[in-house]
């Protein structure tokens, strides 16, 4: 992993992390960890997607990723898709804290996987957690297990059989409203767009995103209209990612 053509853009430092290999194999064991300093801005992205592969001997790859936003500082978080082939098996662990007053935008996508060559939640086992800290308060605690031979799937896959999922998280300074009903506008054509979003714990202004799309389409689609949303509703201008 490597760390690749950072450009500051919007008062924010854009960078972008690189898997310069094929992508992630079992037993694989990569650490993250970024820090915002006080009253700094950094969007981080990835160029081109993530993609695990078929488990060789049953192991499993394992990401840890760690965040942690100082007073004043922001963080996006922008990823490209998650795309597990069939028989991988993965874990990824993220931590993100963010101090009084750091701001947060927070997204993840994960595909069904490679949809074109007929490869459909193929995958054998992927496990996310997620701890979302503001301060010493947990405001968010997510733990997925998916397997296609139990029910974890059934819910994903019942509005659409080939459902992309994306999940995002925000936090906003106080005084700044969140836009729920603009947010909640971007899920209106249920034939494409299963939407909802919700405020999390503690006494923050903090909400979290869900959606299930129909497609990668309509997923990147989303993607960019939410973080358009977003930043109207702070009041600042997009960074240019630099890949577009």
């Amino acid at each position: 992993m490597h760390l690749s053509k950072p450009h500051v853009d919007a008062g924010a430092l854009v960078t972008n992390l690189v898997n310069p290999t094929a992508g992630i194999f079992d037993n694989d064991e990569i650490n993250l960890n970024f820090t915002v300093d006080p009253g700094a801005s950094l969007v981080l992205t990835t160029p081109s997607s993530s993609r695990v592969y078929r488990s060789r001997k049953g192991d499993t790859a394992l990401v840890r990723q760690t965040m942690t936003v100082g007073a004043g500082g922001f963080l996006e978080f922008y990823p490209e898709p998650f795309i597990p082939h069939a028989g991988a098996r993965y874990r990824q662990h993220n931590v993100i804290q963010v101090a009084p007053g750091g701001e947060l935008l927070f997204f993840e996508w994960l595909s069904p996987g490679r949809v074109a060559r007929g490869e459909a939640f193929e995958f054998e086992e992927l496990c996310w957690d997620t701890d979302v800290w503001s301060g010493d308060v947990l405001i968010a605690r997510e733990r997925y297990r998916l397997r296609p031979d139990d029910a974890s799937l059934k819910s994903l896959r019942l509005p659409f059989d080939l459902a992309h999922y994306l999940g995002c998280f925000v936090i906003l300074p106080e005084g700044v409203p969140f836009p729920q009903a603009e947010v909640e506008a971007l899920g209106g054509d249920v034939s494409s767009v299963y939407l909802g979003s919700a405020p999390l714990a503690g006494n923050v202004n903090a909400w979290t995103v869900k959606a299930i799309c129909r497609d990668s389409l309509v997923t990147r689609k989303l993607l960019k209209d939410l973080r358009t949303v977003i930043y109207q509703a702070r009041g600042k201008a997009q960074p240019t990612l630099g890949r577009y």
